[in-house]
């Protein structure tokens, strides 16, 4: 089982690192400089675009973004891997050798889940990288403003709350695909449906949990 795990930690998360470090960079950057256009009045500090830059990151770009990104590339893996199985018979072969087909498909992908907000964690420091990459060359603040707008103001919930999001994100990326596969009839032309089928389901209920967990929590 712990091999299991470990292999599983490695694909769903090792795995999708690239292309979270690649989308959380530029959307840091795409945040600031959208940021930096709309404050035009020289009444307004620069420190702002640092301030709205982590805000926008923090609260939701890191994980509920990058949570969207992740349905569409680990959710498809897991429901089109474990509808391979329910097509090609290898799950009834498990279930007649006596092992529980469940818990040796989906427990370690949703134990590997749950180390999830390590990946969101990393999206936040180079989502705001990002950001004051876009500030400083793009000369939309000084990069002592944009820092000192980093500072201001941190409520250390928010980063809590980031986080709880996470884990509730991280429980539905494992489970809902794992249930579309899992229960599948037909052939290989089958596999690919369930696959965007349950892409569709995880974002809907994933957007739906992001704004239920925010009236929770911060309203």
């Amino acid at each position: 089982m712990k091999t299991l795990i470990l292999k599983e930690i490695d694909e769903l998360i090792y795995g999708s690192m690239g292309i979270i470090i690649f989308i959380a960079f530029f959307i840091g950057g795409v945040v600031t400089i959208q940021t930096a256009l709309n404050l035009t009045s020289p009444l307004i500090p620069k420190s702002l675009i640092g301030f709205a830059t982590r805000q926008s990151v923090i609260l939701e770009f890191a994980p509920t973004f990058t949570s969207i990104i992740m349905v569409g590339k680990v959710g498809s893996y897991i429901t089109s891997s474990i509808g391979t199985m329910r097509v090609t018979e290898q799950i009834d072969a498990l279930e007649v050798m006596g092992v529980n087909s469940l818990n040796y498909l989906v427990f370690p992908k949703i134990i590997a889940m749950m180390f999830y907000p390590f990946a969101v964690a990393i999206a936040m420091y180079v989502g705001i990288l990002g950001g004051w990459v876009a500030a400083v060359f793009g000369e939309y603040a000084p990069s002592g403003e944009f820092i000192q707008g980093l500072q201001l103001d941190l409520i250390p919930f928010h980063i809590t709350y980031a986080f709880i999001k996470t884990f509730v994100f991280a429980f539905c990326i494992a489970t809902i695909p794992s249930f579309h596969g899992f229960y599948m009839k037909g052939g290989a032309l089958e596999v690919g449906k369930a696959s965007t089928t349950a892409f569709v389901w995880t974002s809907v209920v994933i957007i739906i949990s992001n704004y239920v967990l925010t009236q929770l929590l911060l309203g």
